[in-house]
């Protein structure tokens, strides 16, 4: 794709812009885009996702919420507190996630509706992540029809499983 703006140079940076629900996409060299760089800069100021973070761990405050505990918690190692976090959205040290795990499970859930992060799978190599992810949900619910004794079930689950894995030499 050639650049928009001189149309003779590969464009490398995409941006779109979302103004009242109108989409404006531009593509364009790096040259061109150095020179709109100050329509480009305001637009990226305005977005900060530290700060939407910060929007996002503040929401204990809202009414129907219950905080499961003070807002004075604080990481053993590092000594950051929760407040401090959702101010800066950012963890002091690793085990930030262990100290404040009780108040970021509900969070995550509400932002992926999972507890568990799943990611983006890539385009190319996303064939194997795919089959084994499909393999693993598969495996789990057979688990589930087994304990809830769906003999039936677990038995069409289980051919499905050495169906993907005979047909990809697992």
């Amino acid at each position: 794709m050639l650049c928009e703006q001189c149309h003779t140079r590969p464009a490398t940076v995409h941006f779109t812009k979302i103004v009242g629900g109108e989409k404006t996409e531009y593509h364009l060299c790096e040259t061109c885009a150095k020179e709109k760089g100050n329509v480009f800069a305001k637009a990226a100021q305005a977005f900060d996702f530290n700060h939407l973070l910060s929007g996002l761990l503040n929401m204990e405050s809202s009414p129907g919420f219950a905080a499961p505990q003070p807002t004075t918690q604080r990481c053993d190692v590092c000594g950051l507190s929760y407040n401090q976090f959702t101010q800066t959205g950012r963890f002091g040290c690793p085990h930030c996630y262990d100290s404040f795990s009780s108040r970021l499970e509900p969070l995550l859930r509400r932002i992926q509706n999972n507890g568990q992060h799943s990611g983006k799978v890539p385009g190319k190599a996303g064939e194997q992540v795919k089959r084994k992810k499909t393999l693993d949900h598969l495996r789990a619910e057979l688990q589930q029809a087994v304990a809830a004794e769906q003999f039936e079930r677990a038995a069409e689950l289980r051919d499905e499983i050495r169906g993907l894995e005979q047909s990809h030499g697992q």
